[in-house]
C-alpha cells in the first residue's frame, strides 16, 4: 500500500485566529488585510513581533522585530496582544474537525498536524480532493485558512505545505522531488536551522540538490556529526 501522508498547517495562525476574534466581537476590519502585528509588551514598546499580516511583511516587519523597530519601519502598524484563550479554542475546533474525519492524526503543535491518508483512502478516495474538502470547510466552519501538503512521507508533506501560502494545496510525491525539490535554497529544507545553513553556504552547498549530492563523509565532518 503506497503511503500518503499530509501535512495541515494555519495560514499564520497567531494573526489569523486573532483577526477571527475581532471580526466576531463586532470589529469590521480584518487585520489580516491592514499592515498589522501580534506582539507582547505593547505599552512597554519592548515586546517582540509573534505574527505580522501579509501587508506588514511587505513593509519589513519581520518576526521578531521589536516594537519600536517595528513602527519605525511602519509607522501606521496596528499591534494587537497575543489571545492565547482564543488560540486554544480555535486549535481545538480545528482538531476536532478533523478528528471527525479520522482518527489517524499526528498533531504536531497548536497549529498543525499530520494525517496518515493512506489507512483512510478507500473510505474517501482521491486525496487531492479530500484535501480540497479539509481546506474549504476550514475556511467555512471557523474562518482561517490552511496550507495542505500532501507526499509519501512526513519531511515532503511538510516541505509542500510551506511551498507557496496562503490557502493553497501542493503535492511532493516521492516522483515528484526532483523537479520541485532540488532546487530550492537550502534554507527551506525542513529542519536546516539558520546556524547550520550559514556553515553549508560557507561549504558552497546553496540547494537541496547541492547537499544531496555532496560527499557524505566531508559533510559530517565539517559538520562535526
Amino acid at each position: 500500500m503506497e503511503r500518503i501522508i499530509m501535512h495541515i498547517d494555519v495560514n499564520n495562525a497567531f494573526l489569523s485566529w486573532s483577526a477571527v476574534y475581532y471580526l466576531q466581537n463586532g470589529s469590521n476590519i480584518d487585520i489580516r488585510t491592514i499592515p498589522s502585528a501580534i506582539a507582547g509588551e505593547k505599552a512597554k514598546r519592548t515586546g517582540i513581533i509573534l505574527a505580522k499580516s501579509i501587508p506588514a511583511k511587505k513593509m519589513g516587519i519581520k518576526t521578531g522585530d521589536i516594537i519600536y523597530i517595528a513602527k519605525n519601519k511602519c509607522p501606521s502598524l496596528k499591534i494587537y496582544p497575543p489571545n492565547y484563550k482564543f488560540y486554544s479554542e480555535m486549535s481545538k475546533k480545528m482538531f476536532d474537525y478533523l478528528y471527525s474525519l479520522t482518527p489517524d492524526i499526528e498533531i504536531a503543535s497548536i497549529d498543525e498536524c499530520y494525517i496518515d491518508y493512506s489507512k483512510i483512502k478507500k473510505l474517501y478516495g482521491d486525496e487531492f480532493i479530500f484535501a480540497k474538502k479539509i481546506n474549504k470547510e476550514i475556511k467555512e466552519k471557523f474562518g482561517f485558512t490552511v496550507n495542505i501538503g500532501i507526499a509519501n512521507n512526513k519531511l515532503c508533506a511538510k516541505m509542500a505545505s510551506d511551498f507557496e501560502k496562503p490557502d493553497k494545496i501542493h503535492t511532493l510525491y516521492d516522483y515528484e522531488v526532483d523537479t520541485k525539490m532540488k532546487n530550492l535554497p537550502i534554507d527551506e529544507l525542513f529542519g536546516i536551522g539558520k546556524k547550520t545553513s550559514e556553515k553549508l553556504k560557507q561549504m558552497g552547498i546553496k540547494t537541496i540538490n547541492d547537499l544531496a549530492n555532496y560527499n557524505l563523509a566531508s559533510l559530517k565532518k565539517y559538520l562535526k556529526i
